[in-house]
């Protein structure tokens, strides 16, 4: 059974008006850096905001980021080329993973980049590490089937050492399974929970659009149902009376 899951990560909402940024990474003292649209400084921290407005946001204390830089991996409204559509779905399929959530960590990885580089040196849509890569048995990186098919083979797996805990196997691939072993959960690094943010958010998205669409087509069903059935009683009170005249 393809593995698909309903989840709500709480994130505090912007509630009042701010000028906006290019995408850009705050980059911190630990080596982290975490991808978002804008900043506001609050007074010892940084909001960094991670979409548009009302959408939330990662507070950092100000003295823990080294500085900002452009977010080079990405493109600022990145959308799932048509190709690779076939390519999630397939490796979506062989394990059994919901090509939505697959979506999502792309979008969330590398913006759908197929060239995209971290500077940790991740590479690809899925951001895979050499080390990682060549343990998936993936010789390019940069090769999108490939990439694709490792990264949903890696995230299948964190996904049962985690007993199907999304959020935990979300950690683990961003952070490692080490940390997320280390601290019994989600570790406390802010770029993992701006990371699992925002898979959050546009998986969850992609699903209530997926339920608005099937509750317009139900309604549209309907009314073509009725629309049927009206115009068939109209045909009917048209025959009759050719058929009483005949009798």
């Amino acid at each position: 059974m393809r593995f698909a899951t309903q989840f709500v990560l709480t994130v505090t909402l912007l509630l009042c008006s701010l000028g906006s940024v290019a995408s850009e990474l705050a980059v911190l003292h630990n080596g982290f850096s975490i991808r978002h649209q804008r900043r506001e400084v609050v007074g010892s921290v940084t909001r960094l905001y991670l979409g548009a407005d009302k959408d939330g946001y990662v507070a950092v204390p100000t003295n823990e980021i080294d500085h900002f830089e452009p977010d080079l991996s990405i493109q600022p409204a990145a959308q799932n080329p048509p190709e690779l559509s076939g390519v999630i779905t397939t490796a979506s399929d062989r394990y059994h993973l919901d090509p939505d959530l697959v979506n999502s960590v792309i979008h969330a990885e590398s913006g759908f980049n197929a060239r995209a580089v971290s500077p940790k040196g991740a590479q690809g849509l899925m951001q895979l590490m050499p080390k990682t890569a060549s343990k998936l048995g993936v010789s390019d990186a940069f090769d999108p089937a490939a990439n694709v098919n490792g990264g949903t083979r890696y995230l299948r797996a964190l996904l049962e050492q985690y007993n199907f805990d999304l959020i935990k196997a979300l950690a683990a691939y961003n952070a490692g399974p080490q940390r997320v072993e280390q601290y019994h959960g989600v570790p406390p690094y802010y770029e993992t929970q701006a990371y699992i943010s925002r898979i959050v958010r546009d998986f969850n998205g992609k699903k209530l659009a997926e339920k608005r669409s099937k509750a317009v087509s139900k309604t549209a069903g309907r009314k073509t149902n009725k629309a049927s059935a009206d115009d068939s009683l109209k045909r009917t009170a048209l025959v009759q009376p050719n058929q009483q005249a005949a009798r």
